[in-house]
């Protein structure tokens, strides 16, 4: 057999399993070898998506720029980082509330449209998060690893890359988060075909926003969705070398203002590290914290209930000089 056809043959298979993968997160996970003995670099297969997003956004020097795609780009970021700050983090990762086995999915389909994989994925990883924050294996600290690696690095490995469906045993009983999971790319292609639909409709009956199909799918898709994923991983890197800190929490997690600003309320992350269970981050008045607010609305709505407070004893601690 020649070079070529060996080449070939072992090519197929390759391709496959790299398909198999972004299609199916737990693709063939029975003969997966164990996450713990694959080597944490980065890795081309799980690069490929994030320099998809990442490139769509150079778009923008072909289709142009108008005020409604910038407004509809900047709504979208809202809408979706609070469904990961109040659903995917407070929610999913924490349970600092409750809410109905349908709302919960709702929210998780929002969440997915992000591009920052399932609910169960982003869940079990944070909970390792927090149970070795800035340790060795934190996978995304900073003080071990840099910047680089702790902002977007580590997602590229395909060590980080299955679900450790141990850690959540109270999400992995619901089949639909399941599927959601395992099959995490099927909500933002329908995202992206409804961006497309919409910037679609809007050239052809709105010819006065001068908005067409092609500006309204980059602006709404790539550009919005990338700079949500990255204000997201600012919290794993910068809330963890700049800022100030309130509590001795053993970790180097720090509030800082504007990353609470870019991020919805995360950004007081050493409050969160003191008290991870509290629906609230921002435990003063002038922490400003949106999620929290945006929350303490769908609880008046009777969408959501049982939000956990920060104990008084929290608070009081947080009072005292350093």
């Amino acid at each position: 057999m020649s070079e070529i056809s060996q080449h070939k043959k072992g090519l197929i298979p390759t391709l496959g399993r790299v398909i198999g993968q972004w299609l199916d997160s737990d693709f063939r996970r029975a003969d997966a070898p164990d996450p713990a003995t694959l080597p944490d670099r980065i890795n081309w297969e799980r690069t490929l998506p994030f320099i998809f997003l990442h490139l769509g956004c150079l778009a923008v020097f072909r289709v142009g720029i108008s005020w409604p795609v910038v407004i509809a780009a900047v709504v979208l970021y809202l809408i979706r980082m609070f469904a990961i700050t109040g659903f995917y983090h407070r929610y999913f990762s924490h349970r600092t509330f409750k809410t109905s086995r349908f709302g919960q999915f709702l929210f998780a389909v929002l969440g997915n449209s992000s591009m920052q994989r399932g609910p169960l994925w982003w869940a079990a990883t944070h909970r390792h998060h927090h149970q070795h924050s800035d340790e060795e294996i934190d996978i995304h600290s900073p003080v071990h690893h840099g910047f680089a690696w702790s902002h977007i690095g580590w997602l590229t490995s395909m060590k980080n890359f299955p679900t450790d469906y141990d850690r959540i045993p109270d999400l992995r009983k619901y089949p639909e988060l399941v599927f959601l999971n395992r099959f995490d790319q099927i909500v933002p292609f329908i995202f992206g075909l409804a961006m497309l639909a919409i910037g679609a409709l809007l050239e052809r009956f709105a010819p006065s926003l001068e908005v067409t199909m092609w500006q309204f799918f980059v602006w709404t898709f790539f550009i919005s969705t990338t700079v949500l994923l990255h204000g997201t991983l600012f919290i794993n890197s910068l809330a963890h070398v700049w800022g100030k800190r309130r509590y001795d929490t053993g970790d180097d997690s720090r509030n800082s203002f504007l990353l609470s600003l870019i991020t919805l309320g995360e950004g007081w992350h050493n409050n969160h590290h003191r008290y991870p269970h509290s629906v609230r981050q921002g435990f003063r008045a002038r922490e400003i914290d949106p999620t929290y607010y945006g929350l303490k609305l769908l609880s008046w709505l009777g969408l959501i209930w049982d939000l956990k407070p920060v104990p008084q004893r929290v608070r009081e601690e947080g009072q005292q000089p350093r």
